[in-house]
């Protein structure tokens, strides 16, 4: 797979933020998310995780587990057999990140009624 897919996701930030921004835009998209849950309790095929994963196409699993696994985040295990059986879970790291992202997962929960509110309001504000 050709290296030009892997963006410089902070380069328009000042120094000081391009690590934070760059991490952050790691779990901005929904994918991410749905495969570390995936990956949550153990290494799954290719096959699991595209099943698992409802519209998830197999190029945009592909392109997530790619830049997961560039990123240090997932780990992927070819074991040669007729057709190649292909695994992936969750590195040290990726385990890692499950803490601050279930936390922000429950703050979310906890708060989404309260901004569908305010969104609402200031909508009607501008309206």
């Amino acid at each position: 797979m050709s290296k030009h897919i892997f963006k410089d996701r902070a380069s328009h930030v000042p120094d000081f933020c391009r690590p934070t921004v760059d991490v952050i835009a790691q779990f901005s998209g929904k994918w991410s998310i749905f495969v570390m849950g995936n990956l949550n309790n153990g290494p799954r095929r290719f096959s699991e995780l595209e099943e698992a994963i409802p519209g998830i196409s197999q190029r945009m699993l592909t392109l997530t587990l790619r830049t997961m696994e560039r990123d240090g985040l997932v780990a992927r295990e070819v074991t040669p057999s007729i057709p190649p059986r292909v695994d992936y879970e969750l590195t040290e790291r990726g385990r890692s990140a499950l803490a601050p992202l279930t936390a922000l997962h429950l703050w979310a929960q906890e708060h989404s009624d309260g901004i569908e509110e305010s969104r609402r309001s200031f909508d009607d504000r501008d309206a």
